[in-house]
């Protein structure tokens, strides 16, 4: 009798401790990558700030995978918007042994970090990062959340000839990846749809005093300015344009379609000047206008671009993962490439190359001190 009693004993310690391990906690770390640092620090912040809250929200739904109770940590690195740096932030996050990784925030950062990822193993997905060449690597692991430039640079171009009627049309770029990526595009476009590029210039991404370069472009008489580089580029080089009175249609792209421009520009900022965002606004976003609220009263900080794109990309490999039933990168990976999910931003599905499916283009127009949703262009 006793040895029996004994037995019982033994198979329900057997039972809990085998319950015990299978819903051990298991941490899973996610990475990001985005310029923490520098003039893009206020863009790569709220990326964070988005894969921060998407974790934060992962995490009190207590998700159980491959038998694990599974607890996501943020693993979040600085590569400073610098090509050489990104390439040292991805092999750190390789060896910190994340599980995916959401970024980088830059074309110029994604496109060399993307190896290092992918000779890992390591699906990554870039919230904002738009050069085509990202996803025409042939690398199965990377994906991206938001229309390419190819997308971006025909809108952009259209929109000058056809609605604002500029048919000769100058093109500035600050030199990155994203910047002469989009640019070439646009020129593209400006072509294609009967207008003429008078004029290719550029700076840096560093630039600040483009009044030689302004001169030039002032004598060369154009009805429409494009550019391609960050908000704070951009902000200097309208208010060095206004100065020269050089009063013409201004369309700029997505690192400056940003409130931040808006604040540097001050009084140079009229209903002539135009800007381009890589996704929907909020109103067209299922889950839009609820995530703006949350990122607002956690943040205490409003919106600017892509932090909902970072949180779904968070949303988007954890679901791959709940349908593999493994944080395993290798495991899970093939489920990323056939993901479907409703997103905060809307449908999230990745072609064969990785881009988003459906990708849309928001022409945002300057009026009453804030950026103004013009129109939706979609594929």
């Amino acid at each position: 009798m006793k040895i029996r009693k004994l037995s019982q004993t033994l198979l329900v310690v057997s039972v809990i401790a085998s319950s015990t391990i299978a819903l051990a906690d298991t941490t899973v770390k996610i990475g990001q990558a985005s310029p923490l640092t520098g003039e893009l620090a206020h863009l790569g912040k709220e990326d964070e700030n988005g894969v921060r809250l998407a974790i934060e929200d992962l995490n009190a739904r207590k998700l159980q995978i491959g038998g694990q109770s599974i607890t996501f940590a943020l693993d979040s690195q600085d590569d400073a918007a610098d090509p050489k740096t990104a390439v040292t932030v991805a092999q750190k996050l390789v060896d910190d042994q994340v599980a995916g990784v959401v970024g980088h925030a830059n074309s110029g950062t994604s496109i060399p970090a993307s190896t290092i990822y992918a000779n890992a193993g390591i699906p990554m997905i870039t919230e904002s990062a738009t050069n085509p060449l990202l996803t025409q690597q042939g690398l199965k692991s990377v994906f991206r959340m938001v229309a390419n430039d190819v997308r971006q640079g025909s809108v952009m171009g259209a929109y000058l000839v056809h609605d604002l009627k500029a048919r000769n049309v100058v093109i500035v770029d600050d030199r990155t990846a994203y910047g002469q990526g989009l640019a070439d595009e646009i020129e593209k476009a400006v072509k294609a749809n009967g207008g003429t590029v008078i004029d290719r210039e550029f700076g840096t991404d560093k630039t600040t005093n483009w009044m030689a370069i302004l001169t030039s472009i002032k004598s060369r008489r154009p009805d429409g300015i494009a550019f391609t580089g960050g908000d704070t580029q951009a902000a200097a080089f309208a208010q060095q344009m206004r100065r020269l009175s050089l009063d013409v249609k201004f369309i700029a792209g997505d690192e400056a379609c940003t409130p931040q421009f808006i604040k540097l520009a001050g009084t140079a900022m009229s209903s002539d000047m135009y800007c381009t965002l890589a996704g929907v606004p909020a109103s067209q976003m299922p889950k839009g206008q609820a995530f703006f609220n949350q990122y607002e009263k956690r943040f205490n900080a409003p919106v600017q671009l892509y932090a909902p794109y970072a949180y779904d990309a968070v949303m988007t490999i954890a679901a791959a993962m709940q349908a593999a039933d493994s944080t395993d990168p290798k495991v899970y990976l093939a489920k990323l490439q056939s993901i479907k999910l409703d997103g905060v931003t809307g449908p999230i599905q990745f072609d064969q190359a990785g881009d988003i499916r459906n990708g849309a283009i928001t022409v945002r127009q300057f009026a009453n001190g804030e950026w103004i949703d013009k129109s939706v262009v979609r594929k």
